[in-house]
């Protein structure tokens, strides 16, 4: 079994640490928090993101990022994506070439629009050329740690190296299947967010199931629009990484996009409702982001751009679901 470091102890994190350790790996797991890090160590716990489930004693918590990947053969990045880009630089000195990097963070880099995937690249190459893969799919977190039966998508350019992380990964209750389509499990992973967003303030408004599945049906058709001009392939766009994670995120409780959704429907402000959450909402800082990369590449978005007024404040949620409803009438 492989020694893997994983750097960020939130949710995800924690149910990966939780369920690699389980499969027998040697388990290190980097927190921010110190009170996150003393809560493993002493009690096998993450009170702070994760309480009531236990986390495997052989999983080892640390805040130092040096004891963090030393010796470590697969590094797991799983952090907030506003944060990627200063961890990787924190944790330069101590990556090296021989390990495998996995990104298992859905987002966007806000500034120069950058896939998580490319904010690791441009880090690691002036000093070396890293063994990288991304992983994504339906999963929320705590269904992961309590071993709910989970399958998501490893993304390579490497064949034999997304087929290594595959093997290493699965279980019996987590399955990975492979991709050579990095672009497009990635914009998967981040675009469903601003989508899920969209579907929580129809829940929010009291509206029924119809306009969820419009939102869901043509918010897919606006994720391949983007995602293909992005060198995405269209067929992952209906796989795993696209379609499954947004009907996930789009329907289910433990959807952090969609509660911030539902929030703002019932009339709360963006402000109030991001300062009451403990983790983080990706969709929040991803729907500019997105709005940006459709306008660089000339692509309509019509729901991500709904999406970003209401979060700007610049309509209320029932002017945006009637501008998209009395959008010009066209084909499907």
């Amino acid at each position: 079994m492989k020694r893997i470091s994983i750097i960020g102890a939130g949710n995800w994190g924690t149910a990966l640490a939780i369920t690699l350790a389980r499969k027998g790996h040697p388990i290190t797991l980097w927190a921010y928090e110190r009170e996150v890090v003393e809560s493993i160590r002493s009690r096998h716990e993450n009170e702070l993101y994760m309480p009531g489930i236990k986390i495997p004693l052989d999983v080892v918590a640390t805040g130092h990022p040096g004891e963090a990947v030393g010796g470590a053969e697969i590094v797991l990045f799983v952090t907030p994506s506003h944060v990627l880009r200063a961890l990787m630089a924190r944790f330069l000195p101590h990556l090296k070439p021989d390990m495998v990097f996995v990104s298992a963070t859905k987002g966007i880099d806000t500034e120069p629009l950058m896939r998580m995937s490319e904010v690791i690249l441009t880090t690691l190459r002036p000093r070396f050329e890293p063994a990288l893969c991304v992983l994504s799919g339906p999963s929320f977190a705590k269904e992961v740690a309590l071993g709910d039966p989970t399958a998501v998508v490893v993304a390579s350019e490497d064949r034999e190296l997304a087929a290594l992380v595959q093997r290493e990964f699965s279980s019996a209750t987590f399955r990975l299947y492979t991709s050579t389509d990095v672009a497009g499990v990635e914009m998967g992973g981040a675009m469903k967010n601003v989508i899920a967003i969209a579907a929580g303030v129809v829940g929010g408004l009291g509206l029924g199931h119809n306009p969820t599945a419009a939102l869901i049906t043509r918010g897919l058709a606006e994720m391949t629009r983007l995602a293909c001009a992005c060198g995405a392939r269209r067929e992952t766009l209906a796989g795993l990484a696209g379609l499954g994670d947004l009907a996930l995120t789009c329907t289910g409780d433990l959807s952090r996009n969609r509660k911030v959704g539902i929030e703002l429907g019932k009339g709360r402000k963006l402000e109030e409702i991001v300062n009451s959450m403990r983790t983080v909402a990706e969709g929040v800082k991803t729907t500019r982001a997105i709005l940006a990369l459709a306008q660089r590449h000339g692509i309509e978005v019509p729901i991500t751009l709904q999406a970003h007024r209401i979060l700007e404040g610049e309509v209320s949620p029932r002017e945006a679901i009637r501008e998209l409803m009395e959008r010009a009438l066209r084909e499907e």
